[in-house]
């Protein structure tokens, strides 16, 4: 049986600029982390080696720091590493991969130019690097001519889109879905695709092995795949991913079921692991309002590793308990009904009115607790 492990898209350098110092920090070395699982995963399982499907690096010009880091990392393991360029570290003359290069280990291959290696006896390695962001060729064509003498196994590898993702991936690099076919590949690992993704029994996205973006619930994965004497592969993800990076909308419409939605979360994640972006959609009154918000500035956003908080769509309606709460106040009590009137009747300025009613009911609660 032959074993190996397919991943892609580690995007190390990421900037993860739109984060405070301390989240950034451990979305960056989170990347590096995940060097580590793959290897431990290889170790574990007794895979020889690990095929990286493009953008190992997040840009063509990361520092020396980066590059260092991961080939450090990557030497600690007894398994082989082949690192194909992508679209974001594509390879060019004088670029990345020459200072890869001058650092490598004996441990890791660079595949920058589209020659078959044998891996092993009778196994081939079929890369398709990228030499530009964006290809209009298929990256995938010179498969059907790339000869492996005495192949027992040709396995390609490539990165690219086998369909339009949309915003969510590359509409260049396009890869047929039946390239394996074509080109009698008993496995095609691709990258591209930030999650893991059957195209069909020979053809996977390994997906990132650490999430980076609120896009899907699932963390990181890396891909085993064996190869059992004549069969198809069999493919199983192993989790490699520490952050989960979820996206939620609630439906709440009082402080009591809100609550009941924050338990449920807690009770499924590990809440110093999550990124969450959370929306809030509903109308309650006034009161539950601002018990909400407060319960997530002073607890959630403590407990998460990091929240994207959409709460204009939780609107407050001031109940009578919540008006009469103010009438008494005499002038306050008359400015908040205006304000309430104004809101009712939908005119030019009711959102203003909307802001401002809440405004004055928060610091009027404000101010009868202290």
């Amino acid at each position: 049986m032959v074993r190996v492990l397919h991943s892609a898209d580690w995007q190390l350098g990421r900037a993860f600029g739109r984060f405070e110092p301390d989240v950034r920090a451990a979305l960056i070395e989170a990347r590096f982390d995940a060097i580590d699982a793959i290897g431990q995963a290889a170790r574990t399982h007794d895979a020889s080696h690990v095929l990286v499907a493009g953008d190992v690096f997040d840009t063509e010009g990361p520092e020396d720091r980066t590059i260092v880091q991961a080939l450090s990392r990557m030497e600690r393991y007894p398994c082989r590493w082949w690192l194909l360029p992508g679209n974001h570290d594509y390879a060019r003359n004088g670029g990345l991969w020459d200072r890869v290069r001058a650092r490598r280990t004996t441990n890791v291959m660079i595949l920058t130019e589209p020659a078959p290696q044998e891996m092993e006896d009778g196994i081939w390695l079929l890369p398709a690097p990228l030499t530009h962001r964006h290809n209009l060729d298929d990256p995938t064509a010179d498969f059907d001519t790339m000869a492996t003498p005495g192949a027992r196994l040709r396995i390609g590898l490539a990165h690219g889109s086998i369909r339009d993702f949309g915003s969510r991936g590359e509409a260049n690099n396009q890869i047929p879905p039946d390239r394996a076919e074509r080109s009698d590949l008993n496995y095609l690992a691709l990258g591209d695709w930030h999650g893991v993704l059957e195209i069909g029994s020979r053809t996977w996205y390994a997906g990132t092995p650490e999430t980076d973006r609120f896009q899907r619930d699932l963390p990181g994965h890396v891909l085993l795949v064996d190869f059992m004497g004549g069969e198809g592969p069999e493919v199983t993800p192993i989790r490699t991913g520490r952050f989960q990076w979820l996206i939620r909308e609630w439906r709440v419409n009082d402080a009591a079921s809100f609550d009941a939605e924050l338990e449920r979360l807690m009770g499924e994640v590990d809440p110093a692991a999550t990124l969450l972006q959370l929306s809030l959609v509903g109308i309650t009154s006034m009161t539950d309002r601002v018990a909400i918000l407060g319960r997530i500035e002073h607890d959630l956003r403590h407990r998460l590793r990091h929240l994207d908080l959409r709460a204009d769509d939780l609107v407050a309606r001031p109940s009578d308990d919540d008006l009469a709460s103010l009438s008494g106040e005499g002038m306050l009590g008359a400015a908040a009904a205006k304000l309430y009137a104004k809101v009712r009747a939908g005119e030019g300025d009711a959102a203003l009115a909307k802001r401002a009613l809440e405004r004055l009911f928060v610091e009027h609660t404000r101010g009868a607790a202290a």
